[in-house]
């Protein structure tokens, strides 16, 4: 008598019961799951029906779809990056992603085009497309000053790629700016002079009526660096619109209590500002 074999067919899971677990792994694993993750995961789903669940979690903007050296990865979408990419299609996103990953150093678009397998005409109509909506910016790098890295907009370039405090904007590197701060170390220690927090402020002062800088006095708790009786002096370069006059220049141009001012009470026989100015 001849084997009948018998084949059972499963049926078919609930999709939206493949879709949750799908987002259930991606929670598991933020860095992203992998198509062999799924298979081990849900051994019993057929390999048609978590592929539709991929693709319309994909198309709900719920997935990321990235490429890594092991194949398609699916990775969690940040709830506020949905709201950037509305509207874009799959490379878009694709890219926008590979350099969000690349964080503050950044990423050149040769890795981008290995990392995506898009052709390089079409990487170059994305990253312009992401640069006038604002999402990225190109950053030139000291490492190679003809070549720019990918960063997402709002961040702050890592000091490999700009140089730190020795590089302009431009990425040029500011040879007089160095060698006047050697100057001015090697003659601090040759003098072994120490400045106190008044002399350091009376500096300051000068640069204050000169208006090339301003000060501001913010509120800080007692155990803050710089803090005296809970406030806190701030300093910043500002760049006036026109060269000041002779007389702003002099403390009495500035002066916070210049309405004041008369004699008897504060006048410039007695007035501390004055008294710095000429002293300095």
């Amino acid at each position: 008598m001849a084997e009948v074999k018998v084949k059972l067919q499963l049926p078919d899971a609930d999709p939206g019961e493949v879709e949750n677990r799908t987002i259930e792994l991606c929670h598991q694993f933020p860095h992203g799951i992998t198509d062999q993750v799924i298979q081990n995961e849900m051994p019993h789903i057929e390999a048609q029906q978590w592929a539709v669940a991929i693709d319309r979690l994909l198309s709900m903007g719920q997935l990321d779809l990235l490429r890594s050296n092991t194949g398609l990865l699916y990775r969690i979408k940040d709830s506020q990056n949905a709201g950037k990419m509305k509207g874009s299609d799959n490379q878009e996103k694709l890219v926008y992603q590979i350099i969000e990953d690349a964080g503050n150093k950044g990423i050149w678009s040769r890795d981008i085009r290995y990392k995506s397998n898009l052709p390089l005409t079409e990487i170059n109509k994305i990253l312009k497309n992401l640069e006038s909506k604002k999402l990225i910016k190109a950053v030139k790098s000291v490492a190679a000053s003809k070549k720019k890295v990918y960063m997402l907009y709002n961040l702050q370039p890592d000091q490999s790629v700009t140089g730190g405090a020795w590089y302009r904007l431009d990425q040029d590197f500011e040879s007089e700016f160095v060698e006047v701060l050697n100057q001015q170390c090697f003659k601090f220690l040759q003098t072994k002079v120490e400045l106190s927090m008044e002399d350091i402020e009376a500096i300051l002062n000068t640069l204050i009526y000169d208006g090339k800088v301003e000060m501001t006095i913010i509120a800080a708790k007692e155990a803050t660096v710089g803090s005296v009786d809970g406030h806190r002096k701030l300093y910043r370069a500002v760049n006036p619109i026109i060269p000041p006059t002779g007389l702003v220049r002099a403390p009495c141009g500035l002066c916070p209590v210049f309405d004041d001012c008369h004699e008897g009470g504060i006048s410039p026989s007695n007035c501390i500002y004055m008294t710095e100015r000429l002293e300095f």
